[in-house]
């Protein structure tokens, strides 16, 4: 996809004055609060270069929650993603702290001569 096939692409999306590809649609619970869902819309083109279409993919942010005119954004976090990262950094950090230990040890050098005195 060269520069101006690009520039068409993001044309072609700044004129579509839709905005249910990233804001859901609102409703009402019982007690008057409004919830709108809300999502991060990505574009991406067909595999042919010359193929104008798009697919596009989405991903929940989190809900905009209006209550006594009040709104409030709370935010979708992936509970797996964060702790599979936290599993991850202790295992890289354990992994260097094992090489340091063999590559020179916190403990002092006891392979020393102590034959010889002068």
């Amino acid at each position: 996809m060269n520069l101006r096939e690009a520039q068409d692409a993001i044309d072609r999306l700044a004129v579509d004055p839709d905005a249910s590809r990233v804001y859901g649609q609102p409703y009402e619970t019982a007690d008057g609060t409004t919830i709108v869902p809300v999502a991060k819309v990505r574009a991406r083109s067909a595999s042919g270069a010359d193929d104008p279409r798009n697919r596009f993919s989405a991903k929940p942010l989190g809900i905009f929650v209006v209550k006594d005119g009040k709104a409030d954004f709370a935010p979708a976090a992936d509970a797996t993603k964060i702790a599979m990262m936290g599993i991850l950094v202790g295992l890289v950090s354990a992994a260097l702290a094992g090489v340091a230990m063999v590559r020179r040890p916190p403990w002092p050098d006891l392979h020393g001569d102590v034959s010889r005195r002068r």
